[in-house]
């Protein structure tokens, strides 16, 4: 078994394999409609379909750390947040899952091709309190996707 192994089960429960705490990330978003995704609380709050693209996101961000990938290659313009719908279609929304899932096997296959000695590294940019935690969740810190926003 590889010292990878407990992260790649974090990331698939967390994004679409059967999880312990109920809904994952893919299964929160399905049966969404087209209304209910671009639907907002009260102005100015996000809706489900930008919180999808935020999750896409940081699935790239991640990724790119992990890679060291150049920042800039994101498929959209932007950062962070992103402001949806743009266009209210079917299509578009099939469009930004399709990013979705993009995002996510290139997060999981970067944790999966990871050296197993680049667990003990503390990443640059982590903050002190980094250092105290246990080798293998320092890269969950990484790979591990703020699903919180969905539920």
């Amino acid at each position: 078994m590889s010292p990878l192994d407990p992260l790649l089960v974090l990331l698939d429960t967390a994004y679409d394999h059967t999880s312990w705490h109920g809904p994952n990330l893919r299964g929160s978003l399905r049966g969404v409609s087209l209304d209910g995704a671009a639907w907002r609380s009260q102005a100015g709050a996000h809706n489900v379909w930008e919180l999808l693209v935020h999750a896409a996101y940081w699935k790239y961000v991640a990724w790119r750390r992990l890679t060291g990938a150049a920042r800039g290659s994101f498929p959209l313009e932007g950062s962070n947040f992103f402001e949806r719908p743009v266009e209210a279609t079917a299509a578009a929304w099939r469009a930004d899952l399709r990013l979705l899932d993009t995002m996510h096997r290139d997060l999981r296959a970067a944790v999966a091709a990871t050296a197993p000695r680049a667990l003990d590294a503390v990443p640059r940019s982590a903050c002190c309190l980094l250092r105290f935690v246990p080798r293998q969740p320092r890269l969950a810190f990484y790979a591990v996707p703020f699903v919180r926003h969905v539920f």
